[in-house]
């Protein structure tokens, strides 16, 4: 990654046109080719950018009144010009393999968890399996209820729109299985947005909000004398 700190003006040409007068602002030069342009003052907001697959061309020495000029264009071409005024800070530096955000409570701990505890959804239910493989992807645990019936169960973190639309689609498919039919559905998360929850609903899948601390075993703290 390279960062430039430098007093600069940024032009923007493409699907619409923009402006950033003379200031100081941070530059960030990535690996995947992205430019960035920020401030002090937008937390992780750019004030402008270009995303990969661009190219940039550093005219250093071409322009009398500027220290170099930036510009940084897109196959359709779209440009972002940057026109240095004066050059602060440069440095280059090599951040290595990004590993990935590991995070407590994730999708296939929540998925673990659920399929240990499967009597969370409800007293008789039994696991078939976790992951359980179809066409178009693995369902994240099938199960059987009481009654018999199979159950299949799409699990997030925050439940929204698209993790129902996606269960919707699970659940077409494992109908069309003579062998499981009738499967119903049951969207899980420790986050149900409004929306979700009434397009669930609508369709026939109940809905399950996850205490994530409660499948590992962990009390609350509220109201305890001692």
């Amino acid at each position: 990654m390279r960062l430039v700190i430098a007093r600069c003006t940024v032009d923007y040409a493409g699907r619409v046109t923009a402006h950033l007068p003379m200031a100081n602002r941070l530059l960030l030069v990535k690996a995947d080719g992205s430019v960035s342009v920020h401030s002090d003052d937008r937390a992780y907001k750019p004030l402008n950018w270009m995303s990969p697959p661009c190219w940039l061309i550093d005219d250093s020495g071409q322009d009398d009144e500027a220290v170099s000029v930036w510009t940084v264009q897109n196959k359709s071409g779209e440009k972002l010009v940057v026109t240095i005024a004066e050059l602060l800070h440069d440095s280059e530096h090599e951040l290595g393999a990004e590993p990935g955000l590991v995070k407590d409570g994730v999708e296939a701990h929540l998925q673990e968890l659920l399929a240990e505890h499967i009597g969370t959804l409800g007293d008789g239910y039994n696991l078939i399996r976790r992951e359980y493989p179809t066409a178009i992807g693995p369902v994240d645990i099938l199960a059987k209820d009481a009654g018999g019936s199979t159950v299949a169960v799409e699990i997030k973190r925050r439940g929204e729109i698209d993790g129902v639309e996606q269960l919707t689609r699970y659940l077409d498919l494992l109908n069309r299985d003579p062998l499981l039919s009738p499967v119903y559905g049951v969207f899980a998360a420790q986050q149900i947005k409004p929306q979700a929850r009434t397009l669930a609903e609508d369709r026939g899948i109940r809905c399950v909000t996850l205490d994530y601390d409660a499948l590992r075993g962990i009390e609350p703290d509220e109201f305890r004398l001692f």
